[in-house]
């Protein structure tokens, strides 16, 4: 198989939502429809609740929440998904930022009971923010919620997207009758626990079919027909050029639950999804029909398997073609590296590859050679951009409450911060450790893996910062005297560089208006 058919063959997207609108249970059931499993973990069995195949980690399990990005490849209709699950949860937004630097496409997923929702207005802003193209998978319309006009308008007003519906639902809640897919002109009959098999799928080329009548009610049937009319007029044909280009998202009604609706959405997934796309890197844009491998780190996991303490990073291919064993450059460290057991996921399960082409994630064994946002190439010297660090918003002191376990507390911040969940920060001239992070989950999830992956016990204590900005200045000497003045306010971020934590936004605008000479800098690529 050429590289092209290789290309041609695969997707690359991310599942994004609001928490609990239905994310995790939509990953699975792509998972049962590629055959990747057998049963869905939301699925009660014995009693016994059988966990998210995707939550790996033991405080998702306990909490109930994927607070990690999860990667699984499947097949489906022979072609190759590669699926990344993110984190719903906000306080993990830039986790799942990082995530969709890797992806080619994304299916959004709205609760219709609860409409759009705060992490859904900030998810689409990345979205829009890289042209990402977006399928809208509107979930639990077999729970009372917004009228379905309604719930379109405010998508669209809300998330600033036009909306193209492909199927149309009849009904909601206890009411629901199942959706009239507008595409391929049949009805899906909807009754709880479908097993999203092809029972219940009904042909009806012509709306005016007195079977219609039979199966939904003259009612039913007679709104159906007047909606279908509407839509129609409204929306027309779907263009695909205008799904690819980020200024139309396609929608699908459903249950996901159920099983109900999803069918239909990987259906025309497959068939309208991008394929993997060209990238900018800090020289030209790089794209997948080259023959040179190239691929960037978007996320690194620290203790995958807690019983191996293994540390996997992340590798997004961009081009060419990824081979076991052999020697590729790593740009920022200026050493070639090779890999002698390279992985794709399906979640928890780890297999040996031999090769992976543009759009695939490969898991490389890391013994803290990596950084999210490093590049792999085959000998030329360039970076991918776009992946930031971005400035925290809560900021807390490490405080060791076991002085014996010092250096595995050491070793699990800088493992643990390497991930991207949190940024680590030293005192300038000291060595307060002090952990930056965009919600207060994470520290409770850093709190619990420090504990229980390193053995090392910790206590937070709040610090008066606001906003982390890295400095630099082509004065030497000024950027010194400001360091001098302001020492208290200063800190080194892993990197050695150098960062202003201020107090609060009257604070950082007085230093910024005080201090001309003096770059305040929100995001870390300045420094790549």
């Amino acid at each position: 198989m050429k590289n092209t058919d290789h290309i041609n063959n695969r997707r690359t997207f991310a599942i994004i939502s609001h928490p609990d609108a239905g994310k995790t249970t939509l990953t699975e059931k792509f998972l049962l429809f590629g055959g990747a499993i057998q049963v869905a973990g939301a699925v009660k069995s014995n009693k016994i609740k059988k966990f998210a195949t995707s939550d790996f980690m033991e405080i998702e399990r306990q909490r109930g929440i994927s607070v990690a990005t999860s990667v699984m490849s499947f097949e489906y209709r022979e072609i190759l998904i590669n699926l990344l699950d993110t984190p719903g949860h906000k306080d993990f937004a830039e986790d799942t930022f990082r995530t969709l630097t890797a992806v080619d496409s994304v299916i959004l997923v709205v609760d219709s009971v609860n409409g759009v929702e705060e992490q859904t207005r900030r998810l689409m802003e990345v979205c829009r923010m890289r042209e990402t193209p977006v399928i809208v998978f509107v979930n639990k319309m077999d729970r009372d919620g917004k009228n379905r006009f309604d719930l379109l308008e405010e998508i669209e007003n809300e998330l600033s997207i036009h909306l193209h519906p492909m199927t149309w639902p009849i009904n909601s809640g206890k009411d629901f009758k199942g959706v009239y897919n507008l595409h391929d002109k049949n009805l899906l009959l909807f009754s709880a626990h479908t097993k999203g098999d092809e029972e219940g799928e009904l042909p009806i080329s012509d709306l005016e079919e007195k079977i219609l009548d039979q199966k939904l009610g003259e009612k039913d049937a007679s709104m159906l027909r007047e909606d279908v009319e509407l839509i129609a007029g409204v929306y027309g044909d779907l263009n695909k050029a205008d799904y690819l280009s980020a200024k139309v998202a396609p929608v699908f009604f459903g249950s996901a639950i159920n099983n109900f609706g999803v069918k239909e959405m990987l259906d025309t997934f497959i068939r309208i999804a991008p394929v993997p796309q060209c990238r900018p890197t800090s020289i030209r844009e790089v794209c997948p029909t080259e023959n040179k491998f190239s691929g960037f780190v978007f996320k690194i996991h620290a203790n995958l398997d807690p019983r191996h303490r293994d540390r996997i990073a992340f590798l997004r291919v961009c081009s060419g073609k990824f081979e076991r064993n052999k020697y590729y450059h790593h740009v920022r460290i200026d050493k070639d590296v090779r890999f002698s057991n390279p992985y794709s996921f399906m979640a928890r399960e780890k297999t040996v590859l031999e090769d992976a082409y543009p759009g695939d994630v490969v898991g490389l064994f890391d013994t803290g050679n990596f950084k999210i946002g490093d590049t792999l190439t085959e000998g030329e010297d360039f970076f991918f951009t776009g992946i930031p660090s971005f400035s925290p918003e809560i900021f807390k002191e490490v405080q060791n409450k076991d002085p014996m376990k010092t250096k595995q507390l050491e070793k699990g911040l800088l493992q643990l911060t390497d991930e991207g969940v949190a940024q680590l920060f030293t005192q300038f001239g000291g060595n307060k450790k002090i952990i930056g992070c965009v919600g207060e989950l994470q520290f409770e999830v850093i709190q619990y893996r420090l504990l229980h992956e390193y053995g090392a016990s910790v206590q937070f204590n709040s610090l008066p910062f606001f906003k982390a900005c890295w400095i630099t200045s082509k004065d030497p000497k000024k950027l010194d005297e400001f360091i001098k003045f302001k020492s208290a306010n200063i800190a080194l971020d892993k990197d050695g560089h150098l960062v202003y934590l201020a107090q609060s936004e009257w604070f950082l605008n007085t230093e910024r208006q005080n201090n001309p000479d003096i770059e305040f800098h929100f995001t870390s690529e300045i420094h790549k």
